[in-house]
């Protein structure tokens, strides 16, 4: 609010500002003249009061896994509408081993629910028996050994055999639903046995099974700002009947620049410390075009870098204000903080979670570096959200559009 000229700016999902506009068009009233009705029937009293958050239909969840609450903030805010009922999700559970993450997951996520509860502890170490049957399991086993960033050691690393632990819940408690995600390089592990192993022992869990829908998402074709690609694999209890569709893609396109200049960031936002930068490494960035990066801008010869082996394209890359950023990642040295267009500096935490689509009263508790994994981890929220609505729509037989999957499950299932 700027008290000063009586204005005031907030930030809408590119989903609900579409909605917004077209609903404007409709009725054939301009945005300012919608919003100017709305804010001076608060201001007299006669607005509608907002409904209670209470829904008329839930569907229990748990996660593990959970990481800072990117679903899981997907999940609180999904809602479908069926006959004037409110459908959604209320959480029951959520794990994790990572003391900061399990911090900004219940302050976030849970906090003064007396019905959630957040396990903060080695899933090696957790009694698997001891959690609660929920209809819905929620994870996004560690992707530390598929990812194409590092060495990909897939099942044959500390990380890639976690996922079995899920399964295991799922054998213990059969869930009506599960939700299951990992980094795109889960197809290349262990020369696409590892993703053939997990749709195996997904598919076949529980004592009923599961019919299993796997789509590896492009979130920028579904209005995040930011090119990030998610292998998603959802599926139905086999009893129910149920199959999962993909999600239409919005074809809304929304750049970095609008993601984080639109509105600004407010002046007291948490998690918003400039990265403390060397003269050399201003003068490099002041060298650097938008969208280009250290080994493809032309830098005199006292600022290139000495790097022998593979050049990774995101070093001091900077962002092109007129496309989606590149992919946020939550750990790397220098050079591989993501920066500015134009300001010769790395993007702040608060920036980056812009990117991922947070809303920015979401904090992140940790040091900086702590928070930066967080929000390199995690799963654009808005994307998410979608997702978890078409679950919700697929258990009320409510129809939305869909494309054909692009994992052609029954062929991976092959890989040995």
């Amino acid at each position: 609010m700027d008290n000063s000229s009586n204005t005031f700016q907030f930030r809408l999902p590119s989903d609900q500002l579409e909605k917004f506009k077209l609903a404007c068009k409709e009725n054939g009233v301009k945005p300012s003249q919608m919003l100017r009705s709305l804010i001076q029937k608060y201001a007299d009293g006669t607005a509608p009061q907002p409904k209670s958050k209470e829904l008329d239909k839930e569907y229990t969840i748990g996660e593990m896994y959970c990481g800072p609450g990117d679903i899981g903030w997907a999940a609180k805010h999904a809602e479908v509408n069926k006959k004037n009922k409110k459908i959604g999700f209320v959480h029951k559970w959520a794990t994790d081993n990572h003391q900061d993450t399990c911090d900004t997951y219940e302050n976030n996520i849970v906090k003064n629910d007396p019905g959630a509860s957040v396990i903060c502890k080695d899933v090696r170490n957790l009694d698997i028996d001891a959690l609660p049957k929920v209809d819905g399991f929620l994870y996004g086993f560690p992707c530390n050994d598929f990812s194409n960033v590092g060495e990909s050691r897939g099942l044959q690393g500390a990380y890639g055999p976690l996922y079995s632990f899920g399964v295991e819940y799922i054998k213990k408690a059969n869930p009506k639903f599960l939700f299951a995600e990992n980094v795109s390089g889960l197809s290349n592990a262990n020369s696409g046995y590892a993703f053939g192993k997990i749709l195996r022992e997904l598919e076949s869990a529980g004592d009923y099974g599961y019919n299993l829908t796997c789509h590896l998402y492009k979130f920028e074709d579904y209005g995040i700002p930011q090119a990030r690609h998610r292998y998603i694999i959802v599926g139905f209890r086999k009893d129910l009947n149920l199959r999962f569709g993909v999600p239409k893609p919005s074809g809304i396109k929304r750049t970095s620049k609008d993601a984080l200049l639109t509105p600004p960031i407010p002046e007291d936002s948490k998690n918003q410390e400039l990265t403390r930068q060397s003269k050399n490494v201003i003068e490099r960035l002041k060298n650097i075009n938008a969208g280009e990066n250290a080994w493809t801008a032309n830098l005199p010869d006292h600022l290139k870098l000495n790097v022998k082996g593979a050049k990774l394209s995101m070093i001091y890359k900077r962002l092109h204000p007129d496309q989606p950023a590149y992919t946020v990642t939550g750990s790397g040295g220098g050079g591989t903080h993501m920066y500015h267009w134009k300001e010769p500096r790395a993007l702040t935490n608060r920036e980056r979670a812009r990117l991922q689509t947070f809303p920015d009263d979401f904090v992140f508790y940790g040091s900086k570096e702590s928070v930066r994994r967080q929000i390199g981890m995690a799963v654009p929220v808005e994307g998410a959200k979608i997702i978890l609505e078409s679950i919700l729509k697929t258990f009320e037989g409510i129809d939305y559009e869909t494309v054909e999957p692009n994992v052609d499950i029954a062929e991976l299932k092959k890989s040995k």
